[in-house]
């Protein structure tokens, strides 16, 4: 049972009203010499399969290598856990550490009391971060604090029916490099074999955001610029346009948003953008059916991808300091050499720490048998963070602009204005400060 502790101050109104968040209450303990447990909400765990083993091979090691310290798993799914931790906190539980989407960074930043490291750990942040890929840390950071590690990510590449290519003439060692390129592949594969030709994952409920913003900041484009709006200017509304205009060829699949990774692992789709960390569950599904192939995400013409990511941080709650330090210890061995071993290899995330994949001891020879892989690793040094909604309607807005998008590009209507009305409509949600 998850431990209660008592407060002085009413808990929901301070969450609600952000009191007190982000403010490191004591200074971090040296050490932990005494028997202690912390809480670890986490989504992997919630998942069946590769995602919730790996994770719990990373608690065991990491309990077997700090014996001071037990780790009590709370295993809650991703669309779920930021509520989970508020409704735990308003109960009265005791969170300690939490893995949420990059979505929620600036909520939990300021409303839900996530510490900023920079003030809890001092230069043990920046030591432990001496090898990260290049923006690692920035990836959850907000007013120049670093309150989310980034912990499991990936960014958007496209999984490719090696078969189809073949069977619409196609070459698969040469899959499309930019958007017109995915154009002319698109419907040639839909002609020639009767199957789809591309779809993006950038539509359905579990999907996110993080694909569509790829694609909108690989085309100069940005969602919002500080509490501004801008996602239906110019850059990016072409982006979407784009998107519509595949659809109206015949390249781009329509079928159920959700169903998309069910239509790609039966053999029915030929590209597919999405995350890396679904690489496993399709190299499963390929097994005997079609040969997989990876591909870096397309371009706008000669435009520099901007791939961003998915994926979460992990996020420290705790404000006892011996707590703190248990806490740190484990986020730190989280995003440690040997853990990304294990994340990558077991279940497609990318290593925060590029070196691993040049090391004998990590994941040099797990990369010389997935040769692939090589496709998301290209994308690493163009890595940009997730542009995050800040206040209380930050879901909302972020849900409406989807909304949008995909109306955007399945619907009869003028892609623009489409997503100019919705911009709008969200923009009275926005801070106003």
């Amino acid at each position: 049972m998850i431990r209660r502790h008592f407060l002085t101050l009413a808990l929901g109104a301070s969450i609600l009203a952000g009191a007190g968040a982000g403010t490191a209450t004591a200074q971090m303990a040296d050490s932990v010499t005494e028997p202690v447990t912390i809480s670890f909400y986490n989504y992997n765990l919630a998942s069946a399969g590769l995602g919730r083993e790996a994770t719990l091979e990373l608690i065991a090691a990491f309990e077997k290598a700090n014996p001071m310290i037990k780790i009590e798993p709370v295993g809650v799914p991703s669309n779920e856990v930021l509520s989970r931790v508020q409704a735990d906190m308003i109960a009265g539980l005791e969170v300690d550490v939490a893995q949420l989407v990059f979505r929620d960074l600036i909520y939990a930043a300021e409303q839900l009391g996530a510490q900023p490291l920079e003030d809890v750990v001092g230069d043990e942040l920046s030591a432990h971060a001496a090898g990260f890929v290049p923006n690692g840390l920035a990836l959850g950071e907000v007013n120049d604090k670093t309150y989310g590690l980034a912990y499991v990510f990936s960014t958007p590449v496209m999984f490719i029916n090696r078969d189809l290519f073949r069977e619409a003439g196609l070459d698969p060692d040469q899959p499309p490099r930019t958007w017109d390129d995915v154009k002319q592949a698109g419907i040639a594969i839909a002609e020639k074999t009767g199957k789809h030709g591309f779809f993006p994952g950038a539509y359905g409920p579990i999907d996110g955001t993080f694909v569509y913003q790829s694609i909108v900041m690989s085309n100069g484009g940005k969602v919002r610029e500080g509490n501004t709006l801008t996602f239906a200017d110019e850059n990016q509304a072409d982006a979407v346009a784009m998107l519509r205009d595949l659809m109206d060829s015949g390249a781009h699949a329509r079928i159920d948003v959700a169903s998309h990774m069910d239509t790609f692992q039966s053999g029915n789709l030929g590209m597919f953008l999405f995350t890396s960390a679904v690489l496993s569950r399709f190299e499963e599904a390929a097994e005997g059916n079609f040969e997989l192939g990876l591909a870096p995400m397309p371009s706008f013409g000669e435009k520099p991808t901007a791939p961003t990511n998915s994926g979460s941080a992990v996020f420290m709650f705790s404000q006892d300091p011996v707590k703190q330090r248990a806490a740190w210890e484990l986020m730190k061995f989280l995003t440690s050499n040997e853990a990304y071993t294990t994340i990558t290899s077991k279940i497609g995330y990318l290593p925060l720490r590029p070196a691993t994949l040049t090391d004998d001891r990590y994941l040099k020879g797990w990369l010389a048998e997935n040769p692939k892989f090589q496709a998301n690793i290209e994308q690493l040094d163009r890595l940009t963070p997730n542009v995050a909604f800040p206040g209380p309607n930050y879901r909302q807005v972020e849900n409406m602009m989807k909304e949008a998008m995909t109306e955007a590009v399945f619907g009869d209507g003028d892609p623009r204005e489409v997503l100019r009305t919705a911009q709008e409509t969200a923009q009275p949600l926005m801070p106003s400060n």
